[in-house]
């Protein structure tokens, strides 16, 4: 009897002493960023091993003394974390959270610690900044840090504003001495800024209640504008009259060059003359194709040499000058010769008044044989030089 009570005892001493070797999870930390709360801790794998397993809880505070139920987050997990984010935890209220380590059917005691989200969760900074000229000063846009779900954490921080730090990079390039502004509004105008100077912007987002400050944004940089000089209001329209220019005017050109070339190619505007296309083309009625030679027409059609020859144009012919008159005794008898010579014909009379009153005026003496003759004789210098020419062209 006594040796079964012994050997029950030695049984039980291995459990008596797993249960109080098996430690409790250390340094239990919350990673918080606006809404986000992440439970985290320390645990020893040498210990026990791999098998250990975690249990976290958590339960307001003003409901410990009720002694009510406890919340599960997270049931027997192998990591040394716990996400809190799903839980929704009011960002004003007061939580404790819980951890215990599991290992073969063996639990730790309890390691609890104290959360409130408005006084120890972080307070992120503008998630988005963007910045616009605005005359000679700049403009700066700011989002605000956005909750887990994508709100705005001013709806849990009303008193949420946003230091504004910037600075000159022509006077202080590195912003040691950079200008302060503070504002809860979303959108600002920086004061004391020059014309067409560059200024480069950081935001922090501040909490003074609990004395929260996020980390700064990265450096965004924009230049000022102003009133713009006469003298680059001019080069900006030379420069848009030249781009005009090369970009319509120039193809316009180059378009209408090469129309010109192509009309003057296949339809030129000088055509050659009609007795001479009659040999080139074919002589039916309409047809401008070309005729082709045979082996007897090609020796008689076929010269070495082509003339063309310009329009005939028809000399005028003027009658000399008027004769000066003779003496009065030569006029009187070239009367008579004139009358004598004219015989019994009816125009005895007109001739001789003719005559008479030509010697009375001093006008010159035209007789119609003389007339005549230079008619006849301009009329055979004409036909003589119009069948030369018509001879010369049916020879060519």
């Amino acid at each position: 009897m006594n040796v079964g009570f012994a050997l029950v005892l030695l049984w039980s001493l291995p459990i008596t002493s797993v249960l109080a070797e098996l430690p409790q999870p250390q340094n239990l930390t919350l990673l918080t960023l606006n809404t986000q709360y992440v439970l985290t801790w320390d645990w020893d794998q040498t210990t026990t091993g791999n098998a250990v397993t975690f249990t976290v809880e958590y339960m307001a505070k003003y409901k410990m003394k009720m002694k009510k139920d406890w919340s599960l987050v997270c049931d027997r997990t192998t990591h040394t974390r716990c996400d809190f984010t799903g839980s929704n935890l009011t960002y004003i209220g007061t939580y404790m959270l819980r951890v215990r380590a599991s290992a073969d059917g063996v639990n730790s005691h309890w390691v609890c610690i104290e959360f409130c989200p408005d006084k120890n969760a972080l307070l992120g900074p503008p998630p988005r900044v963007e910045l616009a000229p605005a005359g000679n000063q700049l403009n700066v846009t700011i989002s605000d840090p956005l909750t887990s779900t994508q709100g705005s954490m001013k709806k849990h921080v009303i008193s949420l504003y946003y230091r504004i730090l910037y600075w000159s990079l022509s006077d202080d390039p590195q912003g040691l001495k950079p200008k302060v502004v503070d504002s809860s509004n979303n959108l600002v105008m920086l004061p004391e800024q020059e014309a067409w100077t560059w200024y480069c912007v950081i935001i922090q987002s501040r909490y003074d209640y609990y004395n929260k400050t996020s980390g700064y944004t990265e450096p965004q940089c924009m230049q000022t504008e102003g009133d713009t000089p006469y003298g680059q209001i001019f080069l900006y329209f030379l420069v848009s009259m030249v781009v005009c220019f090369l970009l319509v005017l120039l193809p316009s050109y180059a378009f209408f060059r090469f129309y010109r070339v192509l009309k003057n190619t296949f339809y030129p505007s000088i055509q050659l003359p009609a007795h001479i296309q009659e040999y080139l083309c074919d002589s039916s009625p309409g047809s401008d194709m070309p005729r082709l030679l045979t082996a007897d027409s090609e020796a008689e059609l076929c010269c070495d040499k082509l003339t063309i020859c310009p329009e005939v144009v028809l000399l005028e012919i003027h009658l000399p000058p008027p004769l000066t008159a003779p003496p009065s005794e030569l006029e009187q008898d070239s009367g008579r010769h004139i009358r004598q010579d004219s015989g019994d014909s009816g125009i005895h009379s007109t001739e001789g008044g003719s005559a008479q009153q030509g010697c009375s005026g001093r006008e010159p003496i035209r007789t119609d044989q003389e007339v005549d003759s230079w008619q006849t004789l301009a009329q055979v210098k004409m036909e003589e030089m119009g069948r030369d020419v018509i001879m010369k062209v049916q020879y060519f």
